[in-house]
């Protein structure tokens, strides 16, 4: 929320430096993220002057150049080489003397200094309108009224704006500050507690509101009081619809907004004064002069503002007249409730929408406007009246018109302020300091807050209608923190606290083991969004996904059904970035639903690979990722959750394997394909472990760990190569080996694959090393000749395979 220094101003009791009132708002939970000086015209036109052209002569050397002297009102004229056609004697103009720097509408500034241009010596320049950042002109220099007085700054001439603004993150909870005046509060509550006063923020006063005449009387009716607990309004007749005045124009400028007109101008005025939203509606197009608060049928078609078609639900909340909707309300006008130039009389809307009404519609439909955003959070129901006798007065003001009905104010249902009890004892435990109780009591009323009773140990008070988000003492406590300063709070010399031995569960502990086995092999761990968006995946995955009914934004409308694409995402950011050696983990959920109100969540750890295992050095370079490398991570990963006798099964529709444990499907290894590559512009080669961690846990809770001493005798390796045809694989071999059934055969480890002509046509040598191992004793040559032998029978009858000698 962008909030005007000069604004805010107006309405404190005295004037505080910029940069201090910056440190206040943060300090009492108004973090100001940037404190930026505006100008209304970019640099301020510093050190622009106005001047007079007292002589101008051909250049000698340049038929489009003159030679001019130039009076800014010292004794000696300057010298100024112009090109303008326009440029000519006794013209009032503006000059950048050397060292001004000038910001023009379009290019980066300049700065002037001495210059010699085709032989003859220039000491400034003579600006056109584009040059100062005042229009968008460059037929000639921008000449001047005759009577404006030499000498003078251009800033002063032209009436530059010049305030501070600062920009302040506020936490969704906070509403009552989304205003200048909500600002003011919490500033003189803050100058109240720490400068030893009773500082009240100045509200402009409408003490002098009444209605001229009764000639425009609107009726006003609510079918929906849920939706719309409080409605004010009030006509307004013989206005002029033209531009507003400078101040005002100003005022909105300094926070970003761009003014339109004096009317629509005046209600957004009055938005970011007191945070009450408004709207004004041409009243020629109230047919009937009747208003109507009501929801329309479902799929009523609607023409909004900026003459966009949309289809209302029938739990849109609109204002109607007798015929048709007119605005959605709270949210956005209709293309005929506008004001427009040839508008000669308004009623003026000042209403309190409930919130969750406001926040589905304005989702629903992707309509974010400024009093959506206010009355999503829900603004103070007992400040319509006055925003709207405020806003009437400008109007009379500045528009010239006149008031003409009386104020229409349905509130059947008067909101009853909240009451809390805060015991002092409460307080000290929270806040860790003693608090005097008048100090408790001026915070509080100082914020607007009512002491109804008061007692040795307690207070109670009725909270403002201006925060909502106020029920619990917890929430008072936070309030008198916030103003008092969390600075402030005595910090203890020593603290007191008891060691946690609680263990971290068998989840937990599980994944933070696989976490430091990734981190030390080079994998870095992100976080990637759970939602995503539908455009990847196809008909059938999103006929079992779960889709958000009030997305975000389009770009995101689905729980993602897959790890793989939002990873893939964070992927083409970094390779975009030419961080072309990726090795990311992740710890997330993927989401399905078989039906509406049955929705599943698996969690997953997923892996993405691509480039290389490092960079290239001068003693080694790095190698290239490759399937294999991926699927030695994915069991690796499985081996160190205690798992083995783990399966592969070659994907029919993908490039890699499934993997399994005693018929426990726990993921997969793939490459990922071109056609999800082409979706993120990736070229690359990518690999992809998915992992169900779900499983994992599963298995590992009916896992019993036994402790064996380490074996007295010494293990025996032999290696066998063998050549068999290019189709087998090594699944087929392993399954011969586990067919032997040798008991003293504790590892197998392919340790090389060959291929040559010399071997025959479709054929490989693989070359396999097995341990061997008895705990009961040392093993002979005998024994292990004989369980080699059998392995090679086996191969030779069940692979066809010959025996390399």
């Amino acid at each position: 929320m962008t909030i005007s220094y000069n604004w805010l101003s107006e309405y404190l009791p005295e004037k505080t430096d910029p940069e201090k009132l910056s440190r206040i708002l943060t300090s009492i939970g108004l973090e100001v993220e940037s404190l930026e000086k505006y100008q209304s015209v970019k640099g301020g036109l510093a050190g622009l002057i106005i001047g007079e052209v007292l002589s101008c002569e051909q250049h000698p050397n340049a038929d489009k150049l003159k030679l001019t002297t130039v009076n800014i009102g010292n004794e000696v004229p300057l010298k100024i080489v112009c090109g303008a056609p326009n440029v000519a004697v006794g013209q009032k103009v503006v000059v950048a003397t050397v060292g001004t720097t000038i910001f023009p509408s379009s290019g980066d500034p300049l700065t002037m200094k001495v210059a010699k241009i085709r032989g003859e010596e220039s000491f400034g320049m003579l600006c056109a309108e584009d040059e100062l950042g005042l229009g968008q002109s460059h037929a000639g220099i921008m000449v001047l009224p005759k009577e404006v007085k030499v000498g003078m700054a251009a800033s002063e001439y032209f009436s530059v704006y010049e305030d501070y603004t600062y920009e302040i993150g506020l936490t969704p909870n906070r509403m009552d500050a989304m205003s200048h005046i909500g600002v003011a509060r919490d500033v003189c509550a803050y100058l109240t507690r720490h400068n030893n006063g009773n500082f009240k923020y100045k509200t402009p006063s409408v003490n002098s509101f009444k209605p001229d005449n009764n000639s425009l009387p609107i009726t006003v009716s609510v079918e929906n009081t849920e939706a719309a607990p409080r409605y004010t309004g009030i006509s307004i007749s013989n206005i002029t619809v033209a531009s507003s005045p400078d101040w005002l124009q100003n005022k909105l400028k300094s926070i970003g907004l761009r003014p339109i007109n004096n009317i629509v101008d005046i209600t957004n005025f009055v938005l970011h004064e007191t945070g009450q939203p408004l709207h004004a509606f041409d009243a020629a197009m109230v047919s009937g002069n009747s208003i109507v608060v009501k929801n329309l049928p479902e799929n009523t078609p609607f023409i909004t503002l900026d003459n966009k078609e949309i289809k209302l639900s029938a739990d849109d909340l609109m204002i109607c007249n007798k015929e048709e909707g007119m605005c959605i309300a709270g949210v956005y006008g209709g293309l005929k409730s506008g004001v427009s130039e040839n508008t000669k009389s308004i009623f003026l809307e000042s209403a309190y929408f409930h919130p969750s009404t406001i926040r589905k519609t304005s989702m629903r439909h992707g309509l974010r406007t400024d009093a959506a955003a206010r009355f999503e959070k829900g603004v103070d129901i007992s400040n319509t009246l006055y925003a709207l006798k405020r806003a009437a007065l400008l109007i009379k003001e500045i528009a010239g018109g006149q008031i003409s009905s009386d104020i229409v104010d349905l509130y059947p249902s008067p909101k009853e302020r909240t009451q809390v009890a805060l015991k002092f004892h409460y307080l000290k435990k929270l806040s860790g300091k003693n608090y005097h109780h008048d100090a408790i009591i001026n915070v509080l009323e100082a914020l607007g807050f009512e002491k109804i009773k008061e007692s040795l140990d307690e207070v109670w008070v009725a909270v403002p209608l201006s925060k909502p988000d106020i029920s619990l003492p917890a929430d008072i406590v936070e309030e008198i923190l916030r103003i008092d300063g969390l600075d402030n709070i005595d910090i203890p010399s020593s603290i007191h606290i008891t060691p946690a031995i609680d263990t971290l569960g068998l989840k937990e502990d599980t994944r933070e083991k696989i976490a430091g086995f990734l981190v030390g092999q080079g994998f870095n761990e992100i976080m990637t969004n759970s939602i995503t968006n539908s455009k990847y995946y196809s008909e059938e995955i999103l006929a079992t996904s779960v889709k958000m009914i009030n997305s975000l934004s389009a770009d995101l409308d689905l729980m993602r059904p897959s790890m793989l694409e939002t990873g893939l995402e964070c992927l083409a950011y970094n390779l975009n970035r030419k961080n072309s050696n990726l090795q990311l983990f992740e710890f997330g959920k993927t989401y399905r639903s078989t039906s509406i109100g049955k929705y599943f969540e698996t969690e997953h750890l997923a892996l993405y690979i691509a480039g290389k295992t490092h960079e290239d050095e001068w003693k080694e370079k790095g190698k290239q990722f490759d399937f294999f490398r991926a699927k030695g991570l994915a069991q690796s990963i499985l081996t160190l959750c205690g798992l083995s006798n783990i399966k592969y099964t070659t994907l029919e529709n993908e490039s890699g394997v499934a993997f399994s444990v005693n018929k426990t499907s726990l993921g997969k290894v793939i490459e990922v394909n071109k056609k999800a590559k082409e979706l993120f512009d990736i070229k690359s080669s990518i690999y992809f472990v998915d992992i169900d961690f779900q499983a994992i846990i599963k298995l590992k809770e009916k896992e019993t760990i036994l402790y064996k001493e380490v074996a007295r005798f010494p293990s025996v390796q032999r290696d066998l190569a063998m050549v068999v045809d290019k189709a087998v694989l090594f699944e087929n071999i392993y399954a011969v080996i586990k067919k032997s059934n040798l008991t003293l055969l504790k590892e197998t480890r392919l340790f090389d694959i060959f291929e040559s002509e010399k071997l025959g046509e479709n054929k490989k040598s693989l070359a396999i090393n097995f341990t061997f191992l008895d705990e009961q004793k040392t093993l002979t040559d005998k024994e292990i000749d004989a369980m080699i032998n059998k392995l090679i029978l086996g191969f030779e009858k069940e692979l066809n395979a010959e025996i390399r000698k």
